[in-house]
C-alpha cells in the first residue's frame, strides 16, 4: 500500500464516480478501477459499493476512509514541517549575551529574528563572555555574544566575529566633580573609585584595563578602589548613588538615566570589541537564519563571516 492508493480512496469517496475521481487525480479510469480493486484485495474487504447511482463507501470503506484521511494530513504536516525546520522558521536557539548587546546590536537583529521566525523557541541568558563561552563549548548554548574573543580551551573550535565596536565612557552621578565635564583624562580616572566588570568574568575587559592604568598594574591599587558590576543598568545605578565612575561602552548614552552624566574619556580608548561566538561544526538551520539576518543588519559582518568560515 502506498500514500498513492490513499488519495485514489478519498477521491473516489469524494465524487462517487470512477470517471469523475479519475480525471481530478489526473489518471485514466481503468487505472484507477484497477488499483482500487488491489487495495480492496490487500485490505480483505469491500470498500466501496458500486451502483447505478454512484459508487459509494461501505462501512468497511468509511473506516478505511477515516484513518487514511488522518494520515494523507499527516504526511502532508510531515512535508511542511521537514521544510520549515530546513529553513530555520522551527526549532531551537539558545543565545547567551552580556548586558550592553541590549543596547545596539540585539534590538535590530532579534527583535527582526523574532518577527520573521515566531514559532522557534528561544532561550535568551543574560552571562557574562567567560560564562557564555563555557557553555558554548559544553554544548548548553547555540551562540553567544560577548566582549573580545573567546579565550582559553577549545576556543579554537569556535567560530568569531566582529559584530561591534565601541569606545570608553566614563558615568557619573549628578554631584560628581566630572559631571560638569565633557570629557575626563585618563589620568583623573586613576585616582577615582571605579565601577567595573569583574576580571573573572569578562577577562579581556579585566586584560584591557590594567593596561588602561598602566602595564601590569594591580588595578584596585591604582584607581581609588573598585567596585565590580557586569549589568550596564548596575553600573549606571552605582554611578548615580555616588559610588564612584562607572567605566563601559559609549552605548550605555541608551540607558543614562537623568541622575547621571556621561563623560567621554580623552584620549579617545577603543574597547574590546562586540564578539559573535559559535561552535564551527554546529549546521543547525536555525542558527544560519540568525546569522544571516546578523549580517543584513551589521555592516561588515558578512565578509568577516565570509573570511572566517571560508578559513575552516
Amino acid at each position: 500500500m502506498e500514500s498513492r492508493h490513499l488519495r485514489y480512496a478519498v477521491a473516489l469517496a469524494e465524487h462517487q464516480h470512477f470517471g469523475r475521481a479519475a480525471a481530478a487525480l489526473g489518471i485514466a479510469q481503468p487505472p484507477l478501477s484497477q488499483q482500487i480493486a488491489a487495495l480492496e484485495r490487500e485490505v480483505g474487504a469491500r470498500l466501496f459499493d458500486r451502483t447505478a447511482r454512484g459508487v459509494f463507501p461501505t462501512a468497511a470503506g468509511e473506516a478505511f476512509l477515516a484513518r487514511a484521511r488522518r494520515a494523507l494530513a499527516e504526511m502532508s504536516a510531515a512535508v511542511s514541517d521537514a521544510g520549515r525546520a530546513a529553513r530555520g522558521e522551527t526549532g531551537q536557539l539558545r543565545l547567551g549575551f552580556i548586558g550592553s548587546a541590549l543596547l545596539e546590536l540585539l534590538p535590530s537583529v532579534l527583535g527582526t529574528f523574532i518577527r520573521d521566525r515566531p514559532e522557534v523557541r528561544l532561550g535568551l541568558q543574560e552571562m557574562s563572555t567567560r560564562r557564555s563561552t563555557a557553555a558554548l563549548l559544553a554544548g548548553e548554548l547555540d551562540l553567544a555574544i560577548g566582549r573580545g574573543a573567546p579565550r582559553g580551551a577549545g576556543a579554537e573550535d569556535l567560530v568569531s566575529v566582529t559584530v561591534g565596536r565601541d569606545h570608553l565612557v566614563a558615568v557619573v552621578g549628578a554631584a560628581h566633580p566630572f559631571a560638569g565635564q565633557p570629557k575626563v583624562s585618563l589620568e583623573q580616572l586613576k585616582g577615582q573609585h571605579l565601577i567595573v566588570a569583574p576580571a573573572e568574568e569578562e577577562p579581556a575587559v579585566a586584560v584591557w584595563l590594567a593596561g588602561l592604568l598602566g602595564e601590569g598594574a594591580d588595578v584596585p591599587a591604582r584607581a581609588g578602589g573598585v567596585t565590580e558590576a557586569w549589568d550596564a543598568h548596575t553600573i549606571i545605578g552605582l554611578a548615580s548613588c555616588g559610588v564612584g565612575v562607572g567605566l563601559g561602552p559609549a552605548c550605555l548614552r541608551v540607558a543614562a538615566r537623568p541622575d547621571v552624566r556621561v563623560c567621554e574619556v580623552s584620549p579617545r580608548v577603543e574597547l574590546p570589541e562586540l564578539v559573535m561566538s559559535f561552535r564551527a561544526h554546529d549546521r543547525s538551520p536555525v542558527l544560519a537564519a540568525f546569522l544571516d539576518i546578523t549580517r543584513d543588519r551589521c555592516p561588515g559582518v558578512a565578509e568577516r563571516l565570509e573570511r572566517r568560515l571560508g578559513a575552516r
